[in-house]
């Protein structure tokens, strides 16, 4: 056993024990009570345990809760035999945390040594810190009412309202696909004026799966101007007078609006999503969206299918193209494209009336 260094605070994971065991799950061996480890196929006997206490004890750590990882590691050492593999790293694992508490003591020593009289303040503000991390988990409900109320003065707030609920459709497009693939992924964060952002942690994720999230946005964003540009077409699908914004205007306002949106997302620069998702497609693929934008733009006649065009020219010079790029990426960004693009011709630009 290693000598360990005992945190104050630290607590056993709330996780009930098992009840006991008597048969070995590989070879069916009659176990006695308080076996660990089967005689006959040295099978670690509590594996369902374990993994229960190492997930607990891996997020603990994840969150930076060094004691209550510390506590949830040891806490498996009890369903391990001492000369188990698993049990020496985890000892391993748990000087190290040791480790991580002594540094810390001695930078917290150094630092009083240095401030004097400070230190007290210094520690404080240090403290606080943890606080004001709980008050921007409120980011998102922040951002959200500001971007709605910059909206609001510039529109009303019934196409306001509308707008916020569709761009976070789409950010939480990115969210979930993010969350699908196992990455650690922050609330939506609104720029008011600007738009608004998913942060995700990509260490490691291979381009096409960054590809499928960026793409999951537009989609989402797609989804939401579909229903919006339905209502409208349900209510007639014809603007009313100038003068009387009706029920139609106002979905077919946020139809088209959303659509272009979602299409200026696409466009490869400035690490918009289409941006991303460029990066899982060869320069042949890029040159083939370069070619349907300028088709749709000589169809519909709207400027941004230009934006996205030019952005692919640029994309297929760049140099950064994938040794494997991919199809179904490439299958993804045409159909947005394309369908993105029938919804602004079949719902017009009825902002005016609106």
């Amino acid at each position: 056993m290693i000598e360990t260094v005992p945190l104050p605070n630290s607590s056993t994971p709330p996780v009930a024990p098992p009840e006991p065991i008597h048969n070995c799950v590989s070879c069916s061996l009659w176990l006695p009570e308080g076996t660990l480890a089967c005689p006959e196929c040295n099978t670690v006997v509590y594996q369902q345990h374990l993994r229960q206490l190492g997930s607990i004890a891996t997020q603990l750590e994840l969150e930076q809760k060094w004691q209550e990882a510390r506590a949830a590691f040891v806490s498996m050492l009890a369903w391990l035999p001492e000369e188990d593999s698993l049990a020496k790293g985890i000892q391993e694992h748990i000087a190290a945390i040791d480790a991580r508490a002594r540094a810390a003591e001695k930078r917290k020593a150094d630092w009083s040594r240095r401030l004097g009289p400070l230190a007290p303040v210094a520690f404080f503000l240090a403290k606080i810190k943890t606080y004001l991390f709980l008050a921007l988990k409120f980011k998102f409900l922040l951002s959200f009412f500001a971007f709605f109320g910059l909206y609001w003065l510039a529109f009303g707030w019934r196409f306001a309202l509308g707008f916020t609920i569709a761009i976070t459709i789409h950010e939480f497009g990115h969210y979930f696909a993010a969350r699908r693939r196992g990455l650690k992924v922050d609330l939506p964060v609104f720029l008011p004026g600007l738009g608004a952002y998913v942060r995700w942690y990509s260490m490691g994720v291979k381009p096409d799966a960054l590809s499928a999230i960026a793409l999951a946005g537009p989609a989402a964003g797609l989804l939401a101007a579909v229903v919006c540009a339905g209502v409208y077409l349900a209510h007639g699908g014809r603007p009313g007078p100038q003068d009387v914004p009706g029920v139609s205007n106002l979905w077919g306002a946020l139809a088209h609006a959303g659509a272009w949106v979602n299409l200026i997302n696409l466009i490869p620069v400035f690490g918009l999503d289409g941006d991303q998702a460029t990066r899982a497609l060869d320069r042949t693929q890029r040159g083939l969206l370069l070619a349907t934008s300028l088709v749709c733009y000589a169809v519909l006649h709207e400027g941004v299918f230009l934006f996205i065009a030019a952005g692919m020219t640029w994309r297929c010079f760049s140099g950064d193209a994938p040794q494997k790029p991919s199809t179904p990426t490439m299958v993804r960004y045409t159909l947005l494209l394309f369908l993105l693009g029938a919804l602004m011709w079949i719902v017009p630009d009825v902002g005016r009336q609106f």
